[in-house]
């Protein structure tokens, strides 16, 4: 249904957009440096099944109607700024209940607090005004229409930078944590770079609060 030098052009123009750093990316490096590789990764699967949302929006109509209306586009973009502060300021607020000695301590509720990840995670995907832009403006373009099945085409090409969306969030994730790693063999180094998290978070809200459309 979808030629192969169409979704072979939609990959690299993916990749070309995604390898540049967005909210999402560094929403995950935050969560990364302030809760940990377990956070890193939840939250990195949240942002692909939000983004993946945008692309059933665009392909059932929604998706160029918020691109189209700025008040609209306003507040998603608000909303996901919004939430953004939120959980800095959450996470700044606890810098100092990091403890190196807890770090290998098994969760209270693991199943629980992966969930919130995700949800988390979820809600900045679909409110990320790049993923909003780009699902609604460039998807569309490698549509056939004349193959005919343009919704079931639009889901379909959306799996490609949903999937390299999920490798490089991950990589990213795995890299901040890292470094948190060594960080973590001291309490007080603990409690900075989870301070720093939230408030790489906190100016991220910020950032998307502030920043216009392209047009």
């Amino acid at each position: 249904m979808v030629s192969a030098d169409r979704l072979l052009a939609f990959a690299v123009m993916s990749l070309l957009v995604i390898v540049i750093p967005g909210p999402s990316v560094l929403f995950v490096i935050g969560r990364a440096l302030a809760h940990g590789r377990r956070s890193a990764v939840a939250t990195a699967l949240g942002n692909v099944v939000g983004s993946y949302l945008l692309v059933v929006a665009v392909a059932v109509g929604v998706g160029s109607l918020v691109e189209r209306s700025v008040t609209v586009y306003l507040a998603v973009k608000l909303a996901g700024a919004t939430y953004l502060v939120f959980l800095g300021v959450q996470a700044f607020r606890h810098r100092a209940d990091l403890k190196a000695s807890q770090l290998g301590a098994r969760p209270t509720g693991p199943a629980r607090g992966d969930l919130r990840t995700v949800l988390d995670g979820i809600l900045v995907g679909v409110t990320n005004p790049k993923g909003v832009v780009f699902f609604a403006a460039v998807l569309p373009q490698f549509v056939d229409h004349g193959a005919g099945h343009v919704p079931l085409q639009m889901l379909l090409l959306g799996l490609v930078p949903i999937s390299i969306g999920l490798v490089t969030d991950t990589l990213w994730g795995l890299t901040a944590s890292a470094a948190r790693s060594w960080f973590a063999r001291s309490d007080r180094r603990l409690s900075l770079i989870g301070g720093a998290g939230g408030c790489t978070m906190i100016g991220l809200g910020v950032t998307v609060a502030v920043t216009g459309r392209a047009d």
